[in-house]
């Protein structure tokens, strides 16, 4: 298997739906209270491709780049319409939207990171497949570019700054970023009659770890 640095056509993720999952284990136990525990530090997010056809020519653009993907085999860039971005939803990205880390006076390197929500219960998620361009940094407030201020990898969202930052300057990032995911079905069964009537096929697809 391979990673295809390849991005599934926008115009159809658009339409298509789902989002992000946890797994929790969760026991009873006698007195009625429970136990909770969750064998994953990230959520994993599933959408269903099948939903964003409307019509034949949706269904060919699918069919085509899922042979090309030989199915579940390989694996793709998904653009999540409800989050892509760096910047809250409405607002233009800026280096500013996300802190990355704090310079400990020895280290470059800092991981392209979302935070959502506040505080000490706030879940931290690596952005792993930044959309090239996009990327923008600072360095204690202080803008700088790529190839020039840092370098990005972009298929693992590594910053790697070409100056070592001063001790405790806070390092920022604004960006937009695809999902890393995999057709999760070796077959789509399609109908012609079904499908002209409206009906569509289930595609379920599914984030990959990186």
């Amino acid at each position: 298997m391979a990673f295809h640095d390849v991005r599934f056509p926008t115009a159809l993720s658009l339409r298509a739906t789902g989002g992000p999952e946890r797994r929790t284990e969760i026991v009873t136990l006698a007195n009625g209270f429970e136990e909770r525990n969750t064998p994953w530090q990230h959520s994993r997010r599933r959408y269903d491709a099948g939903t964003g056809l409307r019509s034949m020519a949706d269904l060919e653009q699918l069919i085509a780049f899922y042979e090309e993907r030989r199915g579940q085999r390989h694996e793709f860039r998904w653009k999540d319409w409800a989050d892509f971005s760096s910047a809250r939803f409405g607002k233009s990205r800026s280096f500013g939207d996300q802190i990355l880390g704090v310079a400990d006076g020895a280290t470059v390197s800092f991981q392209l990171t979302k935070t959502y929500g506040l505080g000490t219960t706030a879940y931290r998620r690596p952005i792993t497949k930044p959309v090239a361009g996009t990327v923008v940094v600072a360095v204690q407030g202080d803008p700088i570019y790529e190839g020039e201020g840092f370098d990005l990898d972009p298929g693992t969202g590594m910053v790697v700054l070409r100056e070592l930052p001063v001790a405790d300057a806070v390092i920022t990032a604004g960006y937009e970023f695809d999902v890393p995911v995999r057709f999760d079905t070796d077959r789509i069964d399609v109908s012609m009659d079904t499908f002209n009537a409206g009906q569509i096929p289930n595609v379920p697809v599914v984030e990959v770890r990186v």
